[in-house]
């Protein structure tokens, strides 16, 4: 549950703490004294649109602080998102939640004290809080809405359906637009793949080998300038090891010679002992290299046919990297890519054929799912209807009924056309169905779609009573009503406040309302007050009990809080709704 909130400069609300608890709190107070700020400051902090304009001008930054304290499945799935984010919960096992706006509309947000992306407190708010306010009613007359409430309603089985339905119907929209793309780009992509084929001939034609470039300008170099070479190695050869016909001093007899002389005196002195044997491995790497250029000579040929063919290789290597790539290396990447999008842009007629059987092959897996979406959607609008017609009995509306009917989507209205039980219909993610919701308001009266048949207080009603059927299958720990409540008075009113008490029991619910026969049923109730003794209004929050509840629930009924007989009426409506509450528990 929501322990804490904390809102700091935002609208009307300079600094206030709201101490929640577990059960039913209601949130109360003059008109425009920031009752709304609570919810929006609310949605703020669960990853809402931050506003700006909702910033005070002389706090420069709004911040929104609260703590959440969560217990089984939801726990552990916020703690494992919060975890793979980067942060964690409290060593108490609560979690820190934080969100800031300033003036010119930065926000920031912080999850156990570490910033992260504002979606996060999206992804924990759609877990752990629920929030319903005017904007809500208006949203459950959408089809869409009421569609997802009934798939809501129908429970994991049918989620599961849901699922697999568009995963199947997303593979056959996907492979049916790559037939359309195919058969309407043909002309394009047979043009593409004959230049790709051309190119990948002109490739093998050639066979290149990797590197091959290189290291045939080392090669060609080496032939172009062969004598020059020869002559280089030639004269070096001959100063390191003279000739066989003529005395000379060549480098390796000199060598020796040095070698012998200090050989006959290195017992004397041990450093001349050391200069010897350095002039020895001087003498030994004289003769390994005068050996290697004996060698080099004897190999070094002056082939003019060789040349000729490495100047032939050359031109063919260098016709492929004008087209193809800078070097060898990349014409042979080039090639390995080419090869792989000609497979892409492979078109035969047996190609095509081949995707057709797939996408109709998927078509009919996609209608067959649909209709069983239908057949569980049909089966779960009559729980679904009178679960909610039993409810709005409690609320003042017994004679009133709810119709839930499922619908075929006519084709031409979705996405794509699907043939279901020999029909055509429309076709989108959510299947094939459009489900209204009508409301026969007593006995008689004609079935009419909820945004023609109820009023606002009949449609409060309502909302009021699919969520209360919802609840009793789960869904967030935490549900928020923002003055759900608007256009019902009398028996009605006290009829809700029983319906929300009896949500309390099973989740923390949190009101706020401008009825005080709901107001009588909070476990705790919080006011909002404004102040207009300083040059700005300001609004807190604090805590009322006891006499000032009674004195605030008098304001609520009459705009009295110092009458006797507005006291006296509070507090009996607050002794009948005491009794109620112990009925329900």
């Amino acid at each position: 549950m929501l322990e804490e909130l904390r809102i700091t400069g935002l609208g009307v609300i300079h600094d206030a703490v709201l101490p929640l608890s577990a059960g039913l709190t209601v949130i109360t107070g003059e008109t425009g004294a920031g009752k709304t700020m609570v919810v929006a400051g609310l949605g703020l902090l669960l990853g809402g649109r931050a506003d700006a304009g909702r910033v005070r001008s002389d706090a420069g930054r709004a911040v929104v602080e609260g703590r959440l304290r969560l217990t089984g499945a939801v726990a552990k799935a916020v703690a494992a998102r919060v975890a793979d984010a980067g942060s964690e919960c409290d060593d108490d096992g609560s979690l820190l939640l934080s969100r800031s706006v300033t003036a010119e509309g930065r926000s920031r947000a912080h999850v156990g004290g570490r910033s992260v992306p504002a979606t996060l407190l999206g992804e924990i708010g759609e877990q752990v809080v629920a929030v319903h306010g005017q904007s809500d009613q208006l949203r459950l007359l959408r089809p869409a809405e009421q569609r997802a409430s009934l798939d809501r309603y129908a429970g994991a089985d049918h989620d599961k359906l849901l699922a697999e339905y568009r995963e199947v119907f997303a593979a056959w929209r996907r492979v049916d637009e790559q037939l359309v793309d195919l058969r309407r780009s043909t002309r394009e992509r047979a043009q593409e793949a004959d230049l790709l084929r051309l190119g990948l001939t002109e490739v093998t034609a050639v066979a290149p080998e990797p590197g091959e470039d290189e290291e045939l300008l080392v090669e060609g170099r080496r032939l172009e300038h062969a004598e020059g070479l020869r002559t280089a190695a030639t004269t070096a050869h001959m100063a390191l090891t003279g000739t066989e016909d003529v005395e000379s001093f060549d480098a390796a007899t000199m060598l020796g010679e040095a070698l012998r002389a200090l050989e006959g005196q290195s017992e004397v002195d041990p450093r001349l002992a050391e200069l010897a044997a350095r002039v020895a491995e001087a003498h030994t790497l004289v003769r390994d290299v005068a050996g290697e250029l004996g060698t080099y000579v004897s190999l070094l040929d002056a082939d003019p046919t060789r040349l000729a063919a490495i100047y032939e290789r050359r031109n063919a290597l260098r016709m492929l990297t004008r087209k193809y790539a800078e070097d060898i290396d990349g014409v042979l990447a080039w090639a390995e890519k080419a090869a792989a999008r000609l497979g892409e842009l492979d078109v035969s007629d047996d190609a095509l054929a081949a995707l057709a059987e797939e996408r109709d092959r998927l078509g009919e897996q996609a209608a067959e799912l649909a209709g069983r979406l239908s057949a569980a959607r049909s089966e779960a609008a009559v729980r679904f209807a009178a679960a909610v017609t039993v409810e709005l009995a409690g609320l003042a509306m017994p004679h009133a009924r709810i119709e839930v009917v499922v619908l075929p989507r006519p084709a031409g209205r979705g996405e794509a056309v699907l043939v279901v039980a020999g029909t055509e219909m429309g076709a989108a993610s959510d299947g094939v169905d459009e489900v209204e919701l009508r409301l026969v308001a007593h006995p008689g009266a004609p079935a009419l779609p909820l945004q023609k048949g109820a009023s606002g207080g009949e449609l409060s009603r309502v909302m009021l009573a699919v969520e209360v059927v919802f609840a009793g299958s789960g869904g967030p720990p935490t549900l928020v009503f923002d003055e759900v409540d608007a256009g019902v008075g009398g028996r009605a009113a006290v009829e809700i406040g029983k319906r929300l008490a009896r949500l309390a029991s099973r989740h923390q619910v949190l009101v706020v309302t401008h009825l005080p026969q709901v107001a009588a049923f909070a476990d705790r109730h919080l006011m909002v007050a404004k102040d207009t003794g300083g040059v700005v209004t300001t609004s807190g929050v604090r805590v009322v009990e006891d006499s000032e509840r009674a004195r605030e629930l008098a304001r609520m009924l009459a705009g009295m809080p110092d009458s006797d007989l507005g006291i006296a009426h509070a507090e009996e409506l607050l002794a009948v709704a005491a009794a109620e509450k112990a009925l329900l528990r």
